[in-house]
């Protein structure tokens, strides 16, 4: 039999931890090697920080902000000639960097496609209207789109988790990058942070030999990308700016090159895109403004009242819902990643399967657990400058959070966005698609209504479902 190591025993038992090993005498020798390989990883000052945030309940809260003085920020919107700076400034300025290879991406791609029917990676989902392509495959294709129009890769980091990690990795190599450059994607996991229980902040376990743990957020990426030395590979590659962007909004604009424009030549630390909240209740985040600090308050923090107050025009007093698609200057990333206390741990309460003393499966019915999180927006107080655009939600905008038959967010909601959007750009070309036909433009070929206009002439009538490819150079 195998014996527990004395300092792990003893640092499981300070930390009032030692249920851990209960079971320890009752596993083979894989399992407990298991066990010791996830208690390894175990940050200990941390987990005591976790802790002492669960007994307090004093995470970070956004609501902290003084909400009552606050304001929906200003914000640039894509295509308004009133902007003070012109959309065509804007748009030249976004093709010099991107000519120039100066422009990177981040893909937070962590979250598993369990709730969508998948059992992989939420990107390997497939939502092409009529190609099936998966998640990933679309918006691969968006960074060779832009290869394709100005001859420069656009160097791509891919945030995994520890349950998306191994097959991400394995999707990239049987597919080859799916046209990517190999030497242009940088793979890297984010931490895991335990689960705990909300009562008794002991860890709880998944398994005999598991502990329940989580990602830690999309905010994880930022010491995760400089832990695995991404900030650097940026550098080497000629990196002056990253956007990040999830997995989940095949729609996400990232390499707009109006957006891109406009966080250049305001010269902003951190850029985002939002769009505008029309009801109370959608569930996004919204972007404030408070003494000239901007951040992110939650939907879950903004009370109902102030969530649902309308200005004299009509428009709703908090707006600008927040879309996850940032742009970040490197030396700001950088900067920010050194400081340990740039991204605060946000408590979430979850309900969380467990073992009990017993050893016997608990699924809770209500939440029971206590998870921890960092927001990748809550970087924006830093930045010595905030750019918020706004974007068109039927072009920018159409996540994939639901199960099929869910009220929104759901397959059957993404897959009609998008058809409406590839509609949309055919229109304009002066092609017309017969009623009910589904259409779907080719990610990687098709950039904007330019390639649209190359790709098919005007009068066409589309009366089958097609993918819209543009063949030419």
């Amino acid at each position: 039999m195998t014996i527990a190591p004395r300092t792990l025993v003893e640092q499981l038992r300070s930390s009032g931890q030692s249920h851990v090993l209960r079971s320890w005498d009752d596993l083979d020798t894989d399992a407990q090697a298991r066990l010791l390989g996830q208690l390894a990883l175990v940050d200990w000052n941390e987990f005591a920080h976790l802790q002492r945030l669960a007994a307090a309940r004093d995470g970070a809260r956004p609501a902290a902000v003084d909400l009552d003085s606050a304001v929906s920020p200003r914000c640039l919107r894509l295509r308004c000639p009133a902007n003070p700076i012109t959309p065509s400034a804007a748009i030249a300025r976004g093709e010099e960097a991107l000519r120039a290879g100066q422009i990177g991406a981040i893909l937070v791609a962590g979250g598993q496609g369990t709730r969508l029917g998948c059992t992989g990676p939420k990107g390997l989902v497939q939502v092409g209207p009529v190609s099936r392509a998966t998640l990933f495959e679309l918006l691969f294709g968006k960074l060779l789109a832009v290869r394709r129009r100005f001859g420069r890769n656009v160097p791509l980091a891919i945030m995994t988790s520890s349950a998306t990690d191994a097959e991400t990795r394995q999707f990239l190599i049987d597919r080859r990058s799916c046209g990517l450059d190999p030497d242009c994607v940088h793979v890297f996991r984010q931490h895991d942070l335990p689960a705990i229980d909300a009562t008794t902040g002991r860890m709880l376990l998944d398994a005999p030999d598991r502990i329940a743990m989580a990602p830690d957020g999309h905010g994880g990426m930022l010491v995760a990308l400089a832990e695995s030395g991404g900030i650097e590979w940026f550098a080497r590659h000629g990196v002056e700016h990253v956007v990040g962007f999830q997995v989940d909004n095949p729609l996400a604009m990232p390499l707009d090159r109006e957006f891109l424009g406009y966080h250049l030549l305001t010269q902003a630390d951190f850029s985002t895109q939002v769009v505008r909240k029309r009801e109370p209740a959608e569930r996004v985040g919204v972007v404030v403004e408070s003494g000239g600090v901007h951040r992110v308050v939650e939907y879950s923090d903004l009370p109902a009242a102030l969530a649902a107050e309308r200005l004299p025009d009509g428009r709703l007093r908090f707006d600008a819902g927040s879309i996850a698609v940032h742009a970040f200057t490197r030396a700001f990333l950088d900067r920010c990643a050194a400081d340990e206390t740039a991204l605060p741990l946000h408590l979430a309460f979850k309900t969380v399967p467990y073992l009990d003393e017993a050893g016997r499966r608990v699924v809770p019915t209500a939440p029971n657990a206590i998870k921890f999180e960092r927001f990748i927006f809550d970087l924006m107080p830093l930045a010595r400058r905030v750019c918020v655009v706004e974007v068109d939600a039927a072009e920018g905008f159409a996540p994939l959070k639901n199960p099929s038959g869910s009220a929104s967010d759901g397959p059957e909601h993404v897959h009609a966005a998008l058809v409406a959007h590839a509609r949309g750009l055919l229109a304009k070309a002066g092609v017309e698609v017969a009623e009910g036909v589904d259409v779907e433009l080719d990610s990687a070929s098709i950039l904007d209504d330019r390639d649209v206009a190359a790709a098919i002439g005007p009068g066409t009538r589309i009366e089958r479902p097609t993918i819209v490819r543009n063949v030419h150079s």
